[in-house]
């Protein structure tokens, strides 16, 4: 009895992100019920599911985007209303379906993400080497002087992964990185992530499918009507009933690349 309370003492202690019970509403409408999730140092993790499962609603409980009604939600082993340590989590949120006439520069935009470890907003030679560093992992070091305006969709996504990036988090949030981006940018995003990983990172992704990152993926999580009904190896989420396979449109979110974390 004593090894098992020890290792799970142990992963506890590694536990980047946990998720206890937790449920949330959007409205009047309940959409989770007792969410259970631990992503421990190092995971790659995926949120699977159809729309409406609650997958992005998981993560914004996490960011505090979406208060909970129920449960206990922990970052580095700290509960989140006590959690202030922000510059160690990276989010990307859904793409929005257009810039929205941002009147900002790549670089502008992806500075915005490195704000959390300047001191009074100051910006000395180790934050500019961070934002063009983040630049050059998604490709875009030679539009860094180009307005967010003359991007094409995939460019777009690429400047909030660098955004998030530029902080060189301990974790990375993303939502739907890969939703209606070109096949180009797909590879991009994959190579990225591929590096993130690894240096060691934790992921908590939220995905339609899959697709090309696909191997990086520890442990896949299925949601089905706001609860858990597989949390494993990839392979067994299509035995879960998760079957999508099917590109996923881009759909407005609620978040614009003008912000960092909503916190």
């Amino acid at each position: 009895m004593t090894g098992t309370a020890d290792a799970e003492e142990a992963n506890m202690g590694d536990s980047v992100v946990t998720l206890r019970q937790v449920t949330a509403e959007l409205g009047a409408r309940r959409v989770l019920h007792g969410i259970d999730l631990t992503v421990r140092r190092g995971e790659v993790v995926a949120l699977l599911g159809a729309n409406g499962s609650g997958k992005s609603t998981t993560v914004r409980t996490v960011i505090g985007q979406v208060p909970v009604t129920g449960g206990e939600i922990e970052l580095f082993g700290t509960p989140r209303r006590a959690f202030g340590d922000w510059a160690r989590v990276g989010y990307v949120p859904q793409r929005t379906t257009a810039a929205g006439g941002v009147p900002a520069t790549v670089t502008e935009v992806v500075s915005a993400g490195r704000l959390s470890r300047t001191r009074f907003g100051l910006f000395r030679k180790a934050d500019r080497e961070a934002v063009h560093h983040a630049l050059e992992l998604v490709g875009l070091a030679d539009r860094a002087k180009d307005s967010v305006n003359a991007l094409s969709g995939g460019q777009h996504q690429r400047v909030l992964i660098a955004r998030a990036l530029a902080a060189r988090p301990e974790l990375l949030i993303m939502d739907e990185p890969m939703a209606g981006v070109d096949l180009a940018s797909q590879e991009v995003l994959a190579g990225t992530l591929r590096e993130q990983v690894a240096g060691g990172a934790t992921v908590l992704l939220v995905l339609h499918e899959l697709g090309p990152l696909k191997p990086l993926i520890d442990r896949a999580v299925v949601l089905r009507d706001g609860r858990v009904v597989h949390d494993g190896p990839p392979e067994g989420a299509a035995a879960s009933g998760h079957d999508h396979v099917h590109p996923h449109a881009p759909h407005q979110a609620s978040d614009s690349i003008r912000t960092g974390l909503p916190l």
